[in-house]
């Protein structure tokens, strides 16, 4: 038995019926998922680690969780721009979009300029790791310095228009995730949230007072 198959092995004995049906309940697209835990499947992964080849079969496979360990078990140092973009467009929802970027995406050198680039893109799950990557970078790049992260800023202003569920949130997340870093990000992630709650625009409002409500929590 080659590996890819023992891993899936490995994911269909910890798949839980229950856990599949209750996905759609929270926006996961299930039609390619076995309804294995993300804790279950990153217990597989550790032992798997920088595993590039392993991460392409896994991904190939299609299945849901298999492309989560995928993300799991690849070496960021050896991860192109074409594979970036190759597997951002086969995003089809949101758990696998933010998995890859928090996994994976965020630690490569392109973490920055495809932030850049995908937050201009039409399709809503390229749109949104777009803005997952910059949520991501802030959360786990702990010498990113105020400039690299205040240029994300603009960024969100000019894409907060966007009423779709799923870059709308994503948008929230990266305003939110910036501003907690210090409290310098934090006045200027006011400040931006201030600017967006002058845009006329249901999606930009509730961008700005989602974040408003947890940047100014802080001053308590």
């Amino acid at each position: 038995m080659d590996e890819v198959q023992h891993i899936i092995n490995l994911l269909k004995a910890r798949a839980n019926a229950k856990y599949l049906a209750g996905m759609q309940r929270f926006g996961i697209d299930d039609q390619y998922a076995l309804g294995v835990r993300i804790p279950e499947v990153r217990k597989i992964a550790k032992a798997y680690k920088k595993n590039h080849q392993l991460a392409l079969q896994l991904w190939a496979t299609g299945i849901h969780e298999a492309r989560i360990m995928a993300s799991m078990v690849d070496d960021p140092a050896q991860v192109t721009a074409q594979q970036i973009d190759e597997w951002t467009a086969q995003f089809y929802s949101w758990d696998l979009c933010d998995q890859v970027c928090g996994n994976l995406f965020d630690r490569t050198p392109f973490a920055v300029a495809k932030a850049f680039e995908f937050s201009a893109r039409e399709e809503e799950y390229v749109k949104r790791t777009g803005f997952v990557l910059m949520a991501e970078y802030a959360i786990h790049h702990k010498k990113a310095t105020n400039e690299e992260l205040m240029q994300f800023f603009p960024i969100m202003e000019r894409e907060a228009w966007d009423g779709r569920n799923f870059v709308k949130k994503a948008v929230n997340w990266a305003l939110r995730q910036i501003g907690k870093r210090n409290a310098f990000l934090r006045a200027e992630a006011i400040a931006t949230a201030h600017r967006i709650l002058q845009q006329d625009s249901k999606a930009a409002k509730w961008i700005a007072n989602d974040a408003l409500r947890e940047l100014l929590k802080r001053d308590n």
